[in-house]
């Protein structure tokens, strides 16, 4: 099959499943997939159609605007066509959206050089609102963009749209309805109570409420609404508009001259603006703006997927007009998606410090949330097996803020047959070793690990994941010891162990590939400097299974408590943590019995002790932290965090938490006190549920903080 016949049977296999979504999502009004995906399959079949014109049909998805109108509402005509923007997601992008429309004025004899409006894009349920007489007569939903769906007594139940203008005239407006993200929670949490389907976002919950035939129901969801356009206006006469902004008259005769104006024209008839919008001169300054609200946009009760751009002069956009179905004038600029497809090429497995072999799938590259992802992590076999992902397949991919991308879903109507099932390897990829999963023993409850482990104990692979593990940033913070550096280091021999590090002296480093005299000064300074380290930094570094960051700083806060002395050197760590059992571990809030467990058999390790004494002749000092004399107002209560947090980073909130005496644990248990749920929470989650943990929001969490802060 050629390049082009391939072309055609990814291309008919898109327009199909396209066609499925938009049906699902503009027609029975539920959705499937979120609008990044959506996006991402558009923007696939576009680029297929792009680079092979021949594929393009008259009723391929990339030539339409939307779909039907519902058959149980009534059907109306629009007086105007409601036009689709097109997409830039990128500042490239944008550069060659403003070169085509400035070789387009230029052809008709016109070197101005255009001025942009930047808008918010509202992600909302578009609206189309009629005015007679300055009287609200219809309203209506954009349907196909030709015909709507009259909604006009669901559409008066919101408050923020005017029943009768400021000004008698005749008037079409366009904007968007939406529902606040807390009123949007407050609404799943009842669905979710009665055994409905939640609403995967405020966009789907303002579109399901309009769509009630009931009024009540739509006036008890609380929309909201931005109106940003004018499709029509028709004074009855030259009229004198008192600007309550402005304190000042002025007299509409029709359009205002520019976009900019129009939107102050909305405001003084009485619609809600938004009033987050710009004038730019350029596209620098567009970028500012895009740039500026970007990482903003999780942080506002409505939704925002990027920033719509207008020409800001009415002149120049009547001049350019439009294309079939979008205005050549206008464009929307996309934020960085969080969910977009791409193609699993390969699946291999690597092997991590514990000896954890984890397979990872290789991604045809694609830019999600602002980096090119080629790999994404597959977690374990169950996974694989739960998702039925295979070599080849199509899959929905996500990234979140700092999590690492993973395959979410597998769009296993793209399958063309030729897919390959994935096996997990009965040997270790590295060394050849034996490889089986563990048995865990909880209490009464036996079970098997979800991973499989490499259990040969000179594992080449795992050594080198634990010295990397060990000179990272949160360990011992070695600067200039990469990745590439541990394995040449292996390779040569120089180490074998975390210890063999503090003993490498420049002439070891110079003859190696990579180095010069000033390199390898670089690299002995930089080792010499991290010999002193925090205990909580130390402790972590030593990869001991199930002692993260989290479960590090609880250790270093307590142990005293636990060792009954006091803990000032490596040698006292060396003579004491050996004597603590299990039971003493799990006197430590937030520890777990897996963490006590891991705890207990490292410091019972001959050889890991062996390891410490010689870290201590070679002059690594631990520091333990002071202990504060004053109880902190969170002493002794111990979070769990889960999920993402909209307006702090992980660290900030834990610091916020330990400032004040308080604890993080990194799993939940029943001595969990509280856990603090963000978007798009985890199994810690579920878990806490079942134990029924006393569960915070955000808004929750801080002002408890700030209660006692104050």
């Amino acid at each position: 099959m050629n390049e082009l016949e391939k072309a055609r049977v990814r291309a008919e296999k898109l327009r199909k499943e396209i066609d499925r979504y938009r049906y699902a999502y503009h027609v029975l009004d539920k959705p499937e997939i979120s609008d990044e995906v959506y996006d991402s399959l558009m923007r696939e079949l576009r680029q297929l159609e792009e680079k092979f014109p021949e594929l393009k049909t008259p009723d391929s998805p990339s030539q339409r605007i939307g779909g039907k109108p519902l058959e149980k509402f009534e059907k109306v005509r629009h007086a105007h066509k409601q036009w689709s923007l097109d997409d830039a997601f990128s500042f490239e992008e944008l550069v060659k959206w403003q070169e085509k429309i400035i070789r387009m004025l230029e052809k008709k004899g016109i070197h101005e050089k255009p001025q942009y409006c930047c808008e918010l894009k509202i992600d909302g349920l578009k609206i189309i609102l009629t005015y007679k007489n300055g009287l609200l007569v219809q309203a209506a939903t954009r349907g196909d963009g030709i015909t709507g769906e009259n909604v006009t007594k669901q559409i008066k139940t919101i408050q923020s749209i005017p029943l009768r203008l400021n000004i008698d005239l005749d008037l079409i407006a366009v904007g968007e309805a939406w529902m606040k993200q807390s009123d949007l929670e407050a609404l799943n949490k009842e669905r979710q109570a009665k055994g409905l389907p939640i609403f995967a976002n405020s966009r789907n919950a303002a579109a399901g409420s309009i769509r009630q035939l009931d009024p009540k129901i739509t006036a008890s969801r609380r929309l909201d609404s931005f109106i940003y356009d004018i499709d029509e206006i028709k004074p009855k006469k030259q009229i004198s508009l008192f600007s309550d902004l402005k304190k000042s008259k002025r007299v509409i005769k029709g359009f205002p001259d520019t976009q900019i104006e129009e939107l102050h024209l909305l405001e003084e008839l009485g619609f809600k603006v938004n009033f987050n919008y710009t004038l730019c001169k350029n596209l620098d300054e567009v970028e500012s703006f895009f740039k500026k609200w970007e990482p903003k946009r999780n942080k506002q009760e409505y939704a925002i997927d990027g920033v719509v751009i207008k020409i800001n002069s009415k002149r120049l956009q009547d001049i350019l007009g439009y294309t079939g179905k979008s205005p050549r004038w206008a464009i929307a600029y996309k934020f960085n998606p969080e969910k977009v497809i791409t193609i699993v090429e390969d699946i291999t497995v690597q092997v991590g410090r514990t000896g954890a072999l984890t397979p990872v799938a290789h991604l045809k590259p694609v830019r999600v949330a602002g980096s090119v992802i080629s790999r994404a992590t597959l977690h374990n076999e169950d996974e694989i097996k739960r998702l039925d992902i295979r070599i080849g397949d199509t899959v929905v991919i996500q990234k979140a803020g700092d999590v690492i991308p993973e395959v979410v879903e597998v769009l296993k109507n793209l399958r063309t047959g030729k897919e390959k099932i994935f096996h997990m390897p009965s040997t270790c990829p590295m060394c050849g070793g034996p490889v089986k999963r563990e048995n865990i023993n909880v209490g009464k409850r036996k079970s098997q690990s979800a991973n499989y482990y490499c259990i040969n104990k000179n594992c080449f692979a795992v050594e080198r994941q634990r010295i990397i593990h060990f000179v990272s940033k949160k360990g011992f913070n070695i600067e200039g010891m990469g990745e590439k550096i541990v394995e040449q280091l292996l390779n040569k021999g120089l180490i074998s162990r975390p210890a063999d590090i503090f003993e490498l002296k420049k002439g070891d480093l110079e003859p190696l590939e990579r180095f010069a005299e000033k390199s390898a000064q670089n690299l002995t300074e930089a080792i010499e400097k991290a010999k002193k380290i925090e205990f909580s930094k130390f402790l972590f570094a030593l990869g001991i299974r199930y002692v993260g960051e989290e479960t590090s700083v609880l250790v270093a806060q307590n142990i005293g408590k636990v060792t009954n002395k006091k803990m000032d050197s490596l040698g006292k760590v060396i003579e004491y943590f050996p004597l603590i059992e299990v039971d003493d571990w799990l006197k430590i809030k937030g520890i777990g019995e897996k963490a006590a467990q891991s705890l207990h058999l490292w410091f019972a390790s001959k050889s890991n002790l062996a390891m410490l004494r010689k870290m201590t002749d070679l002059g690594v000092e631990v520091i333990f932290p002071k202990l504060k004399a004053e109880a902190g107002y969170l002493r002794g209560i111990t979070f769990v965090l889960t999920g993402e947090l909209e307006t702090l980073t992980r660290d900030e909130a834990k610091d916020m938490i330990r400032k004040l005496g308080g604890d993080v644990s990194s799993s939940a248990s029943a001595k969990t006190d509280y856990v603090v749920v963000g978007k798009n929470p985890g199994s810690k989650f579920e878990k806490a549920k079942k134990l029924g943990v006393k569960m915070l929001n955000e808004k929750q969490f801080k002002n408890m903080l700030r209660k006692k802060i104050e």
